[in-house]
């Protein structure tokens, strides 16, 4: 876990790992995604603006997704709904915000919409490939308790741990999986020093900072009985799920294309929304969801009820892009343009 990549001198500024990958993945996609406009003769300064209108956008909704979601985490410290750069955000809250802004500049530069987004799904993918990653780095997304050999243990004071050393009755655990002792815990006090608290009150205060531990409590929390028991890396899962479905998406345009705009789009929806939902089963973050008229899936989480709906959505795009002829000649979008010969013939 490295939250922080490294400190910019006598600025006293830390670069964050979550906004590296992020950068890096908008890079790497809006590289792959004006190559690929280029094949269809499309103007990739259009999609280069769309693409950072939506990074802007994206970033905005997945932050608003995650403090809505869980707002109870803000109550008395509002100002912290921006700090973005501390980590907090819902990678569907910002795709929706995305496609949402994208949608409205395509209409306004009256362009093909199904044909933009055709190449702005594949290049989603390859983002989410980066971003993940840098969710792994930040430490939150993260999954259930597993022995499997590549489970991963997160550090002491960590999103994860934290998780572990608490109840959670959002997700029916009435019982932490660490069990911490009382002295583990404390309410700061106005001259610096920590102030104890009793057992029954352990979990509505604060877990003190690891160099406030006495050497043997360090020991049991860094390799003792309180260590951060392994969980699955989702992040990790998630990120080999992005680069995998850019590959598929990929192969999908360049056999549809301009014959069928849309289809592409139409897919990434169905296979993003099938993994994502697959994938939420082996996370522990999100809290189930019992009520709201919108849920189809009522014990699930919010994500996967998201899920669903962009199955759905991605199931009337397709069905509408085979109906819906395309607007544009049927050339293949992996044709490059032919030379023309200067012989006469």
């Amino acid at each position: 876990m490295h939250p922080e990549l490294f400190e910019i001198p006598f600025l006293h500024q830390t670069v964050k790992s979550w906004g590296v990958m992020v950068v890096l993945g908008f890079l790497a996609a809006l590289w792959l995604m004006r190559r690929l406009v280029k094949t269809l003769g499309e103007d990739p300064d259009i999609l280069g603006n769309a693409a950072v209108y939506a990074l802007i956008a994206g970033v905005i909704g997945a932050r608003v997704f995650f403090v809505v979601h869980h707002r109870d985490l803000f109550v008395g410290r509002w100002m912290e709904v921006f700090a973005v750069w501390q980590g907090g955000v819902e990678l569907l809250g910002g795709v929706l915000t995305a496609l949402l802004v994208l949608w409205l500049y395509l209409k306004k530069q009256k362009r093909s919409i199904r044909l933009y987004f055709d190449v702005l799904a594949i290049g989603l993918m390859v983002g989410i490939g980066f971003g993940r990653i840098g969710c792994f780095f930040s430490g939150c997304c993260f999954g259930k308790c597993t022995d499997l050999p590549w489970g991963v243990r997160f550090p002491y004071g960590s999103l994860v741990y934290q998780s572990q050393i608490h109840p959670d009755p959002k997700r029916h655990r009435d019982k932490p999986y660490l069990d911490l002792p009382a002295d583990f815990f404390g309410i700061p006090g106005p001259d610096g020093k920590w102030l104890p608290v009793d057992e029954p009150n352990k979990h509505n205060a604060y877990l003190k900072p690891f160099e406030e531990l006495t050497p043997e409590q360090q020991k049991q929390v860094s390799e003792g009985p309180y260590r951060c028991l392994k969980v699955h890396p989702t992040q990790l899962y998630s990120s080999a799920n992005g680069f995998l479905l850019a590959a598929v998406l990929l192969g999908l345009w360049k056999k549809f294309g301009r014959m069928r705009p849309g289809v592409t789009a139409g897919s990434m929806l169905i296979l993003y929304g099938i993994t994502r939902f697959f994938l939420e089963t082996l996370r522990d973050d999100n809290p189930f969801e019992y009520s709201g008229f919108w849920l189809l899936y009522r014990g699930g989480t919010i994500s996967q009820n998201m899920a669903i709906y962009l199955i759905l959505f991605g199931i009337c795009v397709i069905a509408y892009s085979l109906w819906k002829p395309s607007p544009l000649p049927a050339v293949s979008p992996a044709a490059s343009p032919k030379k023309k010969s200067s012989k006469s013939k």
